[in-house]
């Protein structure tokens, strides 16, 4: 169960307290690139995220991916022998990704004081929905709320249809990326100046981020982004189509050029001459003709002719998947973006890879997620605890 000695985070130990969604996440990211990451569960509360969705034989599938390569030990944290335990196990990690409310690992006596202490070089990230300051500091905080205050769901719909919420966690997953991006920084800090760090991760933050200049043209402007459903304020056609075989396409011309090549391929060159066709701005003021253009023209077609032609005249579409049709696509084959792995529950089961390919020192799925509490014994063995302790701890109901 080691890491390849060629993985890029190989020697890297991180500790998994959190639960869910972001936390944990970020952790699966730095395990996918071969940290020895240790997922640390309440003893009879596990991880929620072990029961969302389907699952197959009694276990969850959801848990197959987030739980990959990670070793998992039960602890009661807010116990004194889970406590000791967890000081033990952080004098030697790198680092600690939790996201209970601000103030309850300190309530513990494990807040960054008692961490500092044991392990000077510790990153410990916290993870939370709104910070761990501010007026919303202590309330509950989950990705859909961060899809709510951070302007995203009132620009996603139909124009005359209520704010519209995506149905994954979409902010849970980019607060995730950002985290694992946060403790790789925290961790360059730290070969800079020996010391640890706090990263302090809102789930509110990062995908306000990715939601782009909304906060420039508002301050500059007093420009709010209205609801546009498929469409867009910035560039037209850009939309998605039926095909005649009765599948969906997106077509996107965020390029000049491959406007152009679109209005030319279906037939309409001339609105290429139009005074309004020169910017992708304009050309969004006149999307109800540069759509019917588009669509007409799809509507006559496969999906399999439609992107053969568009693919021959170099302009920009992609076919609309269901999930069935992510596994079959020739693309994501060719890529590997979705692999499989060798369960002992439930025995091959496919998933998505890493979520890079690095030439030198490659990622990859050492094993998908274990059943709760599976390493516990060996970890705490580990630590150098004899089978009559660990038997007193599991009594005490600390494990």
């Amino acid at each position: 169960m080691n890491a390849p000695a060629q993985a890029p985070l190989t020697g890297l130990r991180v500790i998994d307290l959190a639960t869910l969604f972001a936390g944990p996440l970020s952790a699966t990211m730095l395990g996918d690139f071969g940290a020895e990451v240790i997922k640390v569960e309440h003893p009879r509360r596990p991880d929620p995220s072990r029961g969302h969705g389907p699952t197959k034989d009694g276990v969850g599938l959801w848990w197959k991916l987030l739980g990959r390569n990670k070793r998992n030990l039960t602890l009661d944290l807010s116990s004194p022998g889970g406590r000791d335990i967890l000081l033990r196990l952080a004098a030697g990690t790198d680092v600690i990704i939790e996201n209970f409310r601000p103030g309850t690992l300190e309530r513990w006596g494990l807040g960054w004081q008692e961490l500092h202490a044991v392990n000077p070089r510790l990153v410990l990230a916290r993870v939370t929905g709104f910070g761990q300051f501010g007026p919303y500091a202590h309330r509950p905080g989950f990705g859909t709320l961060a899809e709510a205050m951070s302007g995203f769901a009132a620009i996603t719909g139909e124009p005359d249809g209520p704010p519209t919420l995506p149905p994954f966690g979409l902010a849970d997953s980019i607060a995730a990326l950002a985290t694992a991006y946060a403790v790789m920084a925290a961790l360059a800090g730290r070969d800079r100046t020996g010391e640890g760090q706090i990263v302090d991760m809102a789930i509110i933050e990062p995908i306000l981020t990715v939601l782009g200049p909304q906060p420039v043209w508002y301050d500059q402007l007093g420009y709010v982004q209205p609801r546009t459903g498929n469409r867009s304020r910035n560039n037209a056609p850009r939309n998605t189509y039926r095909t005649s075989d009765g599948h969906w396409v997106a077509v996107s011309t965020s390029a000049q050029s491959i406007a152009e090549r679109v209005m030319r391929l279906v037939g309409r060159p001339g609105l290429i001459d139009e005074p309004w066709f020169g910017s992708g701005t304009t050309r969004a003021e006149h999307a109800d003709e540069l759509d019917e253009a588009v669509g007409d023209w799809i509507a006559l077609h496969t999906r399999e002719e439609a992107v053969s032609a568009f693919e021959k005249a170099e302009a920009a579409i992609a076919p609309i998947h269901d999930v069935q049709d992510v596994m079959e696509d020739p693309q994501y084959r060719a890529l590997g973006s979705i692999t499989e792995v060798d369960d002992p529950e439930l025995g091959p089961l496919r998933m998505q890879n890493v979520l890079f390919r690095l030439s030198g020192t490659p990622g990859a799925i050492r094993w998908a997620g274990r059943p709760h509490g599976a390493d516990t014994d060996e970890i705490l063995t580990g630590l150098g605890l004899s089978a009559p302790q660990i038997a007193a701890l599991r009594a005490e109901h600390v494990l």
